[in-house]
């Protein structure tokens, strides 16, 4: 796992993705949304990562998340609050 990192999100910009937050294993996942990322960047206190879906809805994600990415699925995990923030192509 890498470090949170902007341009590994480019290849998930063109179409619709699922979107989900949860925490470790064994706890309740919540419901996938479906959303279509217009543009990501960093937070002004560069802190974060933000994916907004569009003008004012978005995703933070912490820049000390550990990121894996293969071809169809984002997931970035975050130590400090056991979340992970995973972002699927949808087919």
């Amino acid at each position: 796992m890498e470090a949170a990192d902007i341009a590994s999100l480019e290849p998930f910009k063109s179409g619709s993705v699922s979107v989900v937050v949860h925490g470790e294993q064994g706890e309740e996942t919540p419901p996938t949304l479906t959303k279509r990322i217009k543009e990501y960047k960093d937070c002004p206190d560069h802190t974060h990562l933000r994916i907004y879906f569009d003008s004012v809805n978005f995703l933070a994600v912490p820049l000390t998340s550990r990121v894996e990415c293969t071809e169809k699925v984002w997931t970035a995990y975050d130590k400090n609050s056991g979340l992970y923030y995973v972002i699927k192509r949808e087919s």
